[in-house]
């Protein structure tokens, strides 16, 4: 087995950015595939609570959100650069709009009900609205913008794109860097899954071209791992010595006291367990699941909240 485990789904549009990421780097690595909706015990039994996709795990550690899977792979192969210098914190802010501003207009566009229809075509009804009640459950009740306005806004997203693409083959030069695959996911998905919509990228050939370079990166060879393997390479595993990490302290609360880590807007299923590192960018909390053994579990700070937990 490689040593890195991407625990995904195939129609998921971050899995997507990452995928693409792992066969820049020409990395081996081992799919794991996940349901698309709750329940996953095998996913959440290394997590502790943590649902959304992709989770990229490396033995006994365990990595949660894209942001900190780019950071992690980046340190892992350094070449070529996901962070180039010359652009490096342009390259994070506009990784941070694609996630967030450009990802929620994209799936609004794309699920209006003929994008539905076809992503859904011949599944059976109850499965249709298991889905729906999933992502419904995940958003907590915020309200989601109209196809409508997502059209519009979605159309004024690429024409930016188009504009940084205007002489040079990617976002921020000549070569892609992790802005690219950030922007590129939610457009996959409207070109992949609801190509009746996909209309709405002629407007903008440079982006359509662009999109194509993007593609011909490919996920490398990926291996095919069973969740059960991944959890036996969780247990006989030991997670990462974190004993150099700097303590870097924003909440009064000390290491090792009992916190409880969310997503900030969107999948908020808490993670519990034992605090032993909270860096610049980064927490840790370890954790022991009678399937998974003792693991870490990594979140980036940006995007997620940390409480203690009440006595």
């Amino acid at each position: 087995m490689s040593s890195l485990i991407l625990h995904h789904y195939p129609t998921s549009p971050f899995a997507e950015k990452i995928r693409l990421i792992l066969g820049y780097k020409q990395l081996a690595w081992d799919s794991v595939f996940i349901p698309m909706i709750m329940p996953k015990p095998d996913l959440t039994a290394l997590t502790g609570g943590y649902r959304k996709t992709p989770v990229l795990q490396i033995g006994a550690d365990i990595y949660c959100d894209t942001a900190l899977i780019c950071d992690v792979l980046e340190q892992w192969a350094p070449t070529p650069p996901l962070f180039p210098d010359a652009v490096k914190g342009v390259a994070r802010i506009v990784t941070q709009w694609a996630d967030t501003a450009l990802f929620t207009t994209a799936m609004a566009y794309n699920f209006q009900p003929a994008g539905v229809a076809q992503v859904f075509a011949g599944a059976p009804a109850e499965g249709v609205q298991a889905f729906v009640a999933d992502r419904t459950a995940m958003r907590s009740g915020a309200a989601r913008m109209s196809s409508t306005d997502a059209a519009a806004t979605y159309k004024s997203y690429l024409r930016r794109l188009a504009n940084m693409l205007h002489g040079q083959d990617f976002l921020l030069g000549e070569q892609p860097c992790v802005a690219d695959f950030a922007a590129y996911h939610p457009l996959w998905f409207t070109q992949e899954r609801t190509p009746v919509l996909a209309g709405i990228l002629d407007a903008t050939p440079e982006v359509k071209t662009w999109m194509a370079r993007i593609k011909a990166i490919g996920h490398g060879a990926p291996g095919q791992c069973h969740s059960e393997q991944a959890l036996q390479v969780a247990r006989s595993s030991t997670p990462t010595w974190l004993q150099d990490e700097v303590f870097q302290d924003e909440h009064g609360i000390a290491l090792g006291s009992q916190v409880l880590i969310a997503a900030d807007n969107f999948g908020l299923e808490p993670t519990e367990g034992e605090l032993v590192a909270a860096t610049r960018t980064r927490y840790t909390l370890r954790r022991t699941d009678e399937r998974a053994g003792t693991v870490h579990v990594h979140f980036p700070r940006v995007g997620f909240t940390l409480k203690k937990v009440s006595p």
